[in-house]
């Protein structure tokens, strides 16, 4: 082995950087966060001639500002870890846009390599991007690839090793014109003579740059260097002399960005056909359509949640009585031996883990059919579909990309919020985005609806979708109108074209997914699990025993009883008992935890969790239960991110409306639902 060369993917969104990631690693990928963060990181290996190189997955960004999150762990991993090589993707169908990154990253001086990405698509569209060209204006490489079909990867293998042996570090393409190009002289030299430091932390031209835009990021590493703030100064009064001749000088550097971009596309890009209505086209007309595309996105929710459903039933059934079968033989071979640890294995562990676990193949059939519908193209659709429905509601625009990350998880959506550049836009944000309800409500109501509603299961399960949209959109209408005024942002979209999705794309995303409610399985819910077991079996006047387990009496005088029934008159005019109270206690660590609790509490009186949902509860006071798992307080995660986000004081007014909202909204359904006879 010659060496570890250090390999970093960057690109836009929707151009197919994650396509190039899995068809350079071979799918294979180490999947965790980011220091500090819980914004995903990806990292792959593969071995290339001799060479052991490590893939890092860069987020997915627009350039390399300060403005979000994933822009700045993408800046910082590409200035602090310094990859040999830098990949970077641009779509040959947009390369417009696309190669602003580029731009910033040839500033950046870093060894680069250009995949120009989708030529089939551009083609198809009438246009003809000339490679040469593009990379001698460019000075880097440039491999155009199509990466759904694996065409291009095997050269842009060898343009990597060739980089590796023959790095090229050219300097920036963009002239900023004599004053500004000057002034970036000027500071580079002080950069040489007086701070050398900086210069071996930082590529003195682009940290000029930075600083002459007043990059607040930037700005504050300098500022802990030696005589960095000397820097600093001598930028500012540089700044202050080039705006009184350029106006804002952050805006028109972007804008001489922008110019030389489209000289460049001037010179590359070749129409070789006008262009007639495309399929994306007319498709678009229908599913973009003010009228229908909200419904079309509704009915395609439910369709995929109806399919996953029944396609998935005899597999849940399957692994329900794997899970009932090991924990019978647990307690068959333990019983008589061990009978506490066989009532912690049988009962506590494998009981409340399991039923948990037994809805993995309906998770996953769901998730099959979300990542199909992210490589076809549609889930771009869907967000710019509901971005319309935002501005009526006073929300900013950026505002979609948290609630509908929220669906997966609200702990990423949370910090995505950090996008969005009103402070009063961005505490609304983050204090609606727990009611998207995230993946973890998704085994409550399946457990519940699938014991109360049958074949109208997935219907019952697609409300709480967009119950949870519309809860989210009143929300931040009020907090809006009366606690955080203020107009709000647009928000600008790209659209990726259609595709047909690809097999192994689709199976990495799914596994990727599925891994993590799994090792949520096996991580939060074994905790309460194990926790719940334990409170079951002791009570104020100490051990009871696993037999309250099997026996009402015994197991209301537990701990778990103890706190049910002190907390169950509050939700009497609901009709719930104080199991299914109880379960919504310690449903705040993990709501997938409710499921588990449930098993436990109400495995003394049923041998089926199903059959004891169906025993304490009304088809109305179950949906009423669903709505109150929808818009009480988020996890425990969830809540620390919230407070490191916006403070104390906003976790708290979160937790606080979010009680009363699930309260209020339950009992309303039993209201109505009294009303309409259908107690």
């Amino acid at each position: 082995m010659k060496g570890t060369i250090k390999l970093a993917l960057a690109g836009s969104p929707n151009v197919g950087k994650s396509t190039i990631f899995n068809a350079l690693t071979g799918g294979r990928a180490w999947v965790g966060n980011w220091p500090g963060v819980t914004v995903e990181k990806k990292v792959g290996v593969m071995k290339l001639n001799g060479y052991k190189v490590e893939v890092v997955d860069l987020p997915g960004i627009y350039s390399l500002t300060a403005y979000s999150i994933d822009e700045l762990i993408a800046r910082n991993f590409i200035i602090e870890e310094r990859p040999d090589v830098v990949v970077v993707i641009v779509s040959a169908i947009n390369l417009e846009r696309s190669l602003y990154l580029a731009v910033s990253l040839l500033e950046l001086g870093v060894n680069l390599i250009v995949a120009l990405n989708m030529v089939d698509l551009a083609e198809r569209e009438g246009y003809v991007v000339d490679v040469k060209k593009l990379e001698a204006l460019l000075r880097v490489p440039v491999v155009p690839t199509i990466a759904i079909k694996g065409i291009g990867i095997d050269k842009l293998k060898n343009i990597i090793i060739q980089s590796i042996s023959n790095p090229r570090r050219n300097p920036a393409i963009v002239d900023y014109g004599d004053p500004i190009e000057k002034a970036i002289s000027r500071l580079c030299s002080f950069m040489k003579t007086h701070t050398p430091e900086v210069v071996h932390t930082y590529h003195p031209r682009w940290l000029a740059i930075k600083l002459l835009e007043n990059d607040r990021d930037v700005v504050e590493k300098v500022k802990l260097l030696p005589k960095g703030d000397l820097l600093i100064n001598m930028a500012n009064e540089m700044r202050k002399e080039l705006e009184s001749v350029v106006g804002d000088l952050e805006v028109y550097m972007v804008n001489q960005r922008y110019a030389k971009i489209l000289e460049i596309v001037d010179k590359v890009v070749r129409r070789v056909r006008v262009k007639g209505i495309s399929v994306s086209e007319l498709l678009d007309t229908v599913l973009l359509d003010k009228f229908l595309g909200l419904p079309i996105t509704i009915t395609s929710i439910y369709l995929m949640l109806y399919f996953a459903y029944n396609v998935s039933l005899p597999l849940v059934d399957l692994v329900d009585a794997l899970f009932s079968s090991l924990a019978d033989y647990t307690r068959l071979i333990l019983q008589d031996k061990a009978p506490l640890l066989a009532s912690l294995l049988a009962d506590g562990i494998i009981t409340g883990v399991g039923t948990v676990l037994v809805f993995t193949p309906m998770i996953a059939i769901f998730y099959i059919l979300v990542a199909i519908l992210e490589d076809v193209g549609y889930m771009a659709r869907v967000v710019f579909v509901l971005d319309k429905v935002l501005h009526r509601f006073m929300l900013p625009g950026k505002a979609i990309v948290p609630l509908i990350l929220g669906f997966a998880c609200n702990v990423p959506a949370v910090l995505s919020a950090r996008t969005i550049e009103d402070e009063n836009d961005r505490k609304t944000v983050i204090m609606i985005c727990p009611l998207s309800t995230c993946s973890a409500r998704l085994p409550v109501y399946l457990i519940i609806a699938s014991a109360i509603f049958g074949t109208y299961a997935a219907l019952a399960i697609t409300s709480m979708y967009v119950l949870s949209i519309i809860f989210a959109l009143v929300i931040g209408f009020l907090f809006k109108s009366f606690i955080f005024k203020g107009p709000s942002i647009g928000f600008i979209m790209e659209l990726p074209p259609y595709l047909m999705p690809q097999s192994r794309t689709v199976l990495i995303k799914t596994w990727e997914r599925t891994k993590r409610f799994l090792t949520k399985a096996g991580t939060v819910i074994l905790a309460a699990a194990i926790l719940v077991w334990l409170l079951s079996i002791t009570g104020p006047k100490g051990l009871i025993g696993p037999e309250a387990l099997e026996d009402p009496a015994l197991l209301k005088a537990s701990w778990v009883g103890a706190i049910g029934r002190a907390l169950q008159p509050i939700f009497t005019p609901m009709g719930w008992d104080w199991g299914a109270t109880i379960a919504l206690f310690f449903g705040f660590m993990a709501k997938e935890v409710v499921v588990s609790t449930m098993a436990m509490v109400y495995g003394a009186e049923e041998t089926s969790l199903g059959r004891a949902i169906l025993a304490h509860f009304s088809p109305l006071s179950a949906y009423a239960y669903m709505i109150f798992v929808l818009l009480y307080v988020p996890c425990v995660a969830t809540m620390a991110v919230i407070r490191s986000e916006i403070g104390l004081k906003y976790a708290v007014l979160t937790i606080m409306y979010q009680m009363v909202l699930a309260y209020l909204a339950s009992l309303a359904v039993m209201f109505i639902g009294m009303i309409l006879g259908l107690g």
